[in-house]
């Protein structure tokens, strides 16, 4: 029997898409490893690594799996906190944190925490991102001008560095590194010309002569897999060695899933992130034994893969096969890549993050406009790490505001109708007499349960010949234990006054709860109302109901 064509020209699309990507994958992943000041090897290594693993075991048709530059950077920080500027201890500590970050993956991956990326709110990702593009570009002059080497990442001080080293500038290197950087952009302009490529091509063929004129060349890579165990911390290093591990988690999931998941929905694909925390964190384990850098889903590739043709994860698994012949018939050439070059291709990459118009949504809606500036001021001001992790601090505290901020609404009856709604927003809403409906426009739990219920007792307190409090907690889908007794010290405030208080529209584990919590101020039959009508029409059919739904 023949092949199915179709099938057969799906073959060919993800053996072409990953021959295409291959030859752009294998010199950012060495520029790649200069941004974490590691060997070039090690963006190599976990590029290899990357591929093969989310090739095998991945579910996303189009995810490509290598070294990204938030890692990079990340990793950057964090060796450079741990070891100070000794590269050999560098790079042990890199396979370290490469392997505690595998490991936290993997512990995810088994609690089932796929919505971990959660965490980082994209107005953060974004502003983070933008921040940290900044912060790559200033560490590549070096390399594009031949400054000397830039320490750190805070971007005042590497501003000032920066000043005080011009008078190092090499002219014939920083003639390169602009030239590619032109030409670069320039190839943006023409359809499916592979400007990385391009550059890449004519810096080998130029690599002699630049390197007579003292341009500095990739220099030797060796590609034999280190099988030494990583060096485990000392006790000091232990805890800023998890923490920078939970971090590395943090930024290559939320990256990873933000693409897998963006094109998952472009294409009508399913996504299984708690699968995709297993592969990733297999990954990682792999790259930190084998002394290579952390892994995840970047964007860049991702979208790269796409528009080559991939249509499924065999593009992955030819990409991973091309860098393997690419490594063993071009590695001469490949170590006679201009540095220059490669600083012109991160920061060409990372250029596309400058965009200030992914901040216009916030602008325009007057919401998160605070958050994103704060990331990348974050991260622009304390560094990479640091940045990083006030940012989703700040971002949390602003959630906890949030919802601590009570907001009580006041419900009437619209109309003829059964709906009930906040007479705030609608004026011609009607209080029932004897009736005070409120619902809380928060969940209720520990950080606002006593404030909320203290407007309530205000609203009680402004309306006279009260007989009944009806509580609509729709938006409380669980109660803390501050919570319950906050509840339980209002139903009691309200019976010495005489007023009743029936809850309504709770949901299946907040009532199972309520009930098991046998409050003698809330007897079941206060608690069996599916909606506010039915508290309504209940009082009346108090003695002949045991208060059961209703449609």
């Amino acid at each position: 029997m023949s092949a199915d064509p179709a099938a057969a020209s799906a073959r060919m699309a993800d053996v072409l898409a990953g021959l295409a990507i291959a030859g752009l994958l294998v010199p950012e992943a060495v520029a790649y490893s200069g941004i974490a000041g590691l060997p070039p090897q090690a963006g190599v290594i976990a590029l290899f690594v990357g591929l093969v693993c989310y090739g095998l075991l991945g579910r996303s048709r189009y995810a490509i799996v290598s070294a990204t530059s938030s890692s990079a950077a990340v990793l950057a920080a964090g060796t450079l906190a741990l070891a100070g500027n000794d590269a050999a201890a560098r790079v042990a500590i890199a396979a370290t944190l490469v392997l505690l970050g595998g490991g936290c993956f993997l512990i995810a991956g088994f609690a089932r925490l796929g919505g971990l990326s959660h965490l980082i709110a994209r107005p953060v990702l974004r502003g983070y991102t933008f921040g940290l593009a900044i912060v790559i570009a200033l560490k590549q002059l070096p390399h594009l001008g031949g400054w000397a080497e830039l320490h750190g990442d805070f971007v005042p001080l590497l501003v000032v560095d920066l000043l005080r080293g011009s008078g190092q500038l090499q002219p014939v290197t920083l003639a390169t590194g602009v030239l590619a950087l032109l030409l670069l952009f320039a190839c943006e302009r023409v359809r499916r010309l592979p400007g990385s490529l391009l550059v890449i091509a004519l810096g080998v063929l130029a690599s002699g002569w630049l390197a007579r004129h003292g341009v500095p060349l990739t220099g030797a890579i060796d590609l034999h897999p280190d099988w030494a165990m990583p060096s485990w911390p000392t006790q000091e290093q232990w805890l800023p060695s998890v923490e920078l591990g939970a971090a590395l988690l943090l930024i290559l999931y939320a990256e990873s899933y933000s693409s897998i998941r963006g094109f998952a929905l472009k294409h009508g694909d399913p996504v299984q992130p708690n699968r995709d925390l297993l592969v990733l964190g297999l990954a990682n384990v792999l790259c930190g034994l084998l002394h290579g850098m952390p892994v995840g889903a970047g964007y860049s590739g991702t979208s790269a893969n796409e528009a080559a043709g991939a249509r499924s994860r065999l593009a992955g698994l030819v990409a991973g096969a091309s860098v393997l012949l690419m490594v063993a018939l071009l590695l001469r050439w490949i170590e006679r890549i201009p540095l220059a070059v490669l600083a012109a291709i991160v920061i060409h990459a990372v250029s596309k993050s400058w965009r200030l118009s992914v901040f216009r949504p916030y602008l325009q809606w007057k919401r998160d406009r605070l958050l994103a500036l704060a990331s990348v001021l974050a991260v622009l001001s304390l560094g990479i790490l640091d940045g990083l992790l006030v940012a989703i601090a700040f971002s949390l505290i602003l959630l906890l505001r949030q919802l601590a901020t009570p907001r009580l609404g006041v419900l009437g009856r619209f109309g003829d109708s059964h709906d009930y709604v906040d007479i705030a927003q609608h004026p011609d809403a009607v209080q029932l007499p004897g009736l005070l409906i409120l619902r809380p426009e928060e969940p209720l739990f520990f950080a606002n349960a006593e404030s909320m219920l203290a407007l309530a007792r205000q609203q009680v307190e402004q309306r006279a010949g009260l007989k009944q409090v009806i509580l609509s907690l729709e938006e409380s889908p669980d109660l803390d234990s501050t919570a319950l007794e906050a509840l339980a010290d209002f139903a009691d405030w309200l019976q010495a006054r005489g007023i009743g208080l029936r809850v309504a529209r709770l949901k299946d584990d907040t009532r199972a709860l309520l009930l098991r919590a046998a409050l003698p101020q809330l007897p079941p039959q206060a608690l069996n109302s599916w909606s506010v009508e039915d508290a309504v029409s209940a009082p009346a059919a108090a003695s002949s109901s045991t208060g059961s739904r209703t449609q």
